[in-house]
C-alpha cells in the first residue's frame, strides 16, 4: 500500500513539474513574441504566437496578437481562415465576429465588415455577458461610435452591466465633452463613490479658465443635475469647479449651502481658505475663516482658523497685525493651544517689525509649553531662524543640528538640516554647506531636495579655486541680506559684484555660472519690487550670455511668468514656447506646455 501511495506522489510531483515547466516556457515565448512585436517584427512573432494559440487556444491575447500579426503581414485569408473556425466551435464567442469584421475593414471590404460588426452588436440584446470585450475592441480598433452602442445595448440588456465610465471616456476621445460630463455625472448618480475618480478624469479637461470650453459645459451639466435631481454631491462638484477656477467666493457659496443641510463639519471650507490663502487670494481666504469662527464650537478649530486670520494680516502688511495678535492671546492665552500663534507672531515681529529679541523671549516662552518633540523641533527651526537673522549662525546651528539629530529621517530633520547647509552657506562655509545639501539630494520631500540640487551645484560651480576670490561670498552675503529683509542692500551688493571693476578683479565673465547666478537672484529681487522691466532685461542678460546653462530653463520660465504679470501674453507665449521645444528634460516641461495652450485659447 505504502508503494502505491508513493507511486501515486511521484506521478503527481512529475506532472505538476512538467505543467510548471511548460507554463514557464510559455511564459518565455510570450515575452519574446511581445518584443517582436512591439519592434514590428510581425513574421517572427507570428510563428511564436501560433505555437502559443495551439498550446492555449482559448487565451484571447494569443488570438488578438496572432491576428494582428496575420493582418499585419497582408496574411487576411489566414486570419479569415483562423477566426471562422474558432466561430464554427463556438458562435456564442461573439466578440469573435468584430475580429473578423475588421478583418474586412482593412481590405477595403465595408459591407462585409459591416455585416459582421452588425453581428455581434445583435447578439448582445440576447446575451450582455461578452459586452465589455466587444465594447473594448470596437474602442481599440478606433470604432467610437460602434463601441458606445455595444456598451449601451449590454447595459440596456442587461440592468447590473455598467459602461458609463468606458463610455464617458471615449466621448472625451472623441471631443464630445458635453455627453462625457453627462456620462460621468450619471455614474455619480448611481454610486456617489464615484467621485473621486470621476474628480480625477474630469480634472484633465477642466483648467484654471473659467471661459474654457470644457469648463462651461462641466458646469452647465452640474447645474443642470442638480435642478432635476438634488444632491450635496452637485455642490461639492461645484466647489471644486470653482476652486480650480480661482473662483474661491464661489465656491464658499457652495460649501456654505453644503454647511447650512449638516450644520456638523467645517472642515472643507478651512480647506478653501488655506488654498485661497496659498495662491495669494486673501479676501476670499479671510470670508472663509471667519465663517469658520462664527460658526466653530470647537477651541483649537477657531485657534485654527484666527492663525490663517493673522497670516492674512501680515501678508497684507495690516497695520493693525500686532493688536491683531495680542487679542488673539488675550482671548486664548498662551498656552500648548496657540503654539503655532506663536510662532507665527515670532516670525512676524522678526521678519515684518524687525524685532527679533521680542522674537527671541517669544519663542522661548513658547518652548515651555510644547509637549513633544515635534513641536520643540518647530519652535527651535523658527529660533534659528531668527538666529540668522540676527547673525548669530553658530548658535542657529546648534539648534538645527539638534533637530536634525533627534528627528534624523522626518521631515522636520531633513529641513534642519538644509538649514545646517543655508546658514554655512550664508556664513561662508562653503564645503560643510555642500556636503549637508549632497546628502539631502535624496531627500523624500522634493521640495527639499530641490532646494538641496540647487544650493549643490551652485556652490559646486562657483567655489574658490586655489584662493582666487568667485565672487561666490559675495553672492551668499546678497542673499543673506535678503533673508534679512533688505534687499536694497541685496540688490547694491549684486551690483557691485557685476559692475565691470569688479568683474575685471574677481575674473568673472559674463556666460559664467556665476554671471548667471547673480543676475538671476536679483531679477527675483526685482520682481518682489515688481519692478517687471528690470527683471526680464537681467534675465535676457543671462540668456544672450549663455543660453545653454543649467539655468535656462528656470530663467525662460520666469522671464514667461514676468511677461504674464505685464499682461503681455504673446511674448509669455514665446517663451513656455522655448520650453517645450529646447528644454524637453525640463522640470517645468508640463507647467509650461499647460500654460502655453492656454494662453493660445485650447481647449486642454
Amino acid at each position: 500500500m505504502k508503494k502505491i501511495v508513493l507511486i501515486i506522489l511521484l506521478i503527481t510531483s512529475s506532472f505538476g513539474f512538467a505543467q510548471n515547466a511548460k507554463q514557464k516556457e510559455a511564459r518565455n515565448d510570450y515575452l519574446l513574441a511581445e518584443n517582436y512585436y512591439r519592434e514590428g517584427a510581425y513574421e517572427k512573432a507570428t510563428q511564436i504566437y501560433k505555437k502559443l494559440y495551439e498550446y492555449s487556444p482559448f487565451n484571447t491575447t494569443y488570438l488578438g496578437r496572432l491576428v494582428t500579426c496575420y493582418q499585419e503581414t497582408d496574411n487576411f485569408l489566414e486570419a479569415e481562415k483562423l477566426l471562422k473556425q474558432r466561430i464554427k466551435a463556438n458562435e456564442k464567442q461573439v466578440y469573435l465576429f468584430v475580429y473578423l469584421g475588421y478583418n474586412f475593414e482593412r481590405q477595403g471590404q465595408k459591407e462585409k465588415a459591416q455585416e459582421n460588426y452588425a453581428i455581434a452588436l445583435n447578439t448582445l440584446e440576447k446575451n450582455s455577458s461578452y459586452g465589455g470585450l466587444v465594447g473594448k475592441l470596437f474602442k481599440d480598433f478606433n470604432l467610437l461610435d460602434k463601441a458606445i452602442l455595444a456598451y449601451e445595448t449590454a447595459m440596456a440588456s442587461n440592468k447590473n452591466a455598467n459602461y458609463s465610465f468606458q463610455i464617458a471616456q471615449i466621448y472625451g476621445e472623441k471631443g464630445a465633452y458635453k455627453e462625457m460630463f453627462e456620462s460621468y455625472i450619471n455614474m455619480i448618480d448611481k454610486n456617489e463613490q464615484y467621485y473621486s475618480v470621476v474628480q480625477r478624469y474630469a480634472s484633465k479637461y477642466i483648467t484654471d479658465d473659467s471661459e474654457n470650453e470644457a469648463n462651461i459645459l462641466f458646469r452647465k451639466t452640474l447645474l443642470k443635475k442638480s435642478l432635476s435631481k438634488p444632491k450635496d454631491v452637485w455642490n461639492v462638484l461645484l466647489s471644486w469647479l470653482f476652486t480650480q477656477q480661482n473662483q474661491y467666493e464661489k465656491a464658499l457659496l457652495q460649501e456654505k449651502a453644503l454647511y447650512k443641510r449638516l450644520p456638523e463639519d467645517l472642515n472643507a471650507i478651512f480647506t478653501l481658505g488655506k488654498i485661497a490663502f496659498e495662491n495669494g487670494a486673501y479676501d476670499a481666504s479671510l470670508k472663509c475663516f471667519n465663517f469658520i469662527v462664527e460658526n466653530t464650537t470647537f477651541k483649537n478649530e477657531a485657534i485654527n482658523a484666527q492663525l490663517f486670520r493673522a497670516k492674512i494680516a501680515v501678508a497684507t502688511k495690516d497695520s493693525e497685525t500686532r493688536i491683531l495678535f495680542e487679542n488673539l492671546f488675550k482671548e486664548y492665552g498662551k498656552n500648548a493651544a496657540t503654539i503655532n500663534l506663536q510662532v507665527a507672531y515670532a516670525d512676524f515681529l522678526t521678519f515684518s517689525e524687525n524685532q527679533p529679541e521680542e522674537a527671541k523671549m517669544a519663542l522661548s516662552e513658547a518652548l515651555g509649553y510644547a509637549n513633544s518633540k515635534f513641536t520643540k523641533a518647530r519652535i527651535k527651526l523658527k529660533l534659528g531662524d531668527v538666529l540668522v537673522f540676527t547673525g548669530k549662525y553658530n548658535k542657529a546651528l546648534i539648534y538645527f543640528s539638534q533637530i536634525q539629530t533627534e528627528l534624523k529621517n522626518h521631515e522636520l530633520g531633513q529641513e534642519a538640516r538644509f538649514k545646517v547647509a543655508q546658514t554655512s552657506y550664508f556664513k561662508g562655509d562653503f564645503e560643510w554647506a555642500k556636503a549637508q545639501a549632497k546628502v539631502l539630494k535624496g531627500s523624500t520631500t522634493q521640495l527639499i531636495a530641490n532646494d538641496a540640487v540647487e544650493l549643490f551645484l551652485k556652490i559646486s560651480d562657483n567655489e574658490p579655486v586655489d584662493s582666487i576670490p568667485s565672487g561666490l561670498k559675495q553672492l551668499a552675503n546678497a542673499e543673506l541680506l535678503a533673508f534679512q529683509n533688505k534687499d536694497a542692500a541685496a540688490l547694491s551688493e549684486l551690483d557691485k559684484l557685476i559692475n565691470t571693476k569688479d568683474i575685471l578683479i574677481n575674473g568673472l565673465i559674463p556666460g559664467e555660472v556665476i554671471y548667471d547666478d547673480v543676475y538671476f537672484f536679483k531679477a527675483k529681487l526685482l520682481i518682489k519690487q515688481k519692478k517687471y522691466e528690470e527683471a526680464i532685461v537681467d534675465l535676457a542678460k543671462i540668456v544672450a550670455a549663455d543660453n545653454q546653462g543649467f539655468l535656462t530653463d528656470d530663467v525662460y520660465f520666469l522671464i514667461a511668468e514676468t511677461y504674464k504679470k505685464l499682461n503681455n501674453f504673446e511674448k509669455a507665449k514665446e517663451y513656455y514656447q522655448k520650453i517645450i521645444f529646447e528644454q524637453p528634460a525640463s522640470i517645468f516641461l508640463v507647467d509650461a506646455r499647460k500654460k502655453y495652450r492656454k494662453l493660445r485659447g485650447d481647449v486642454l
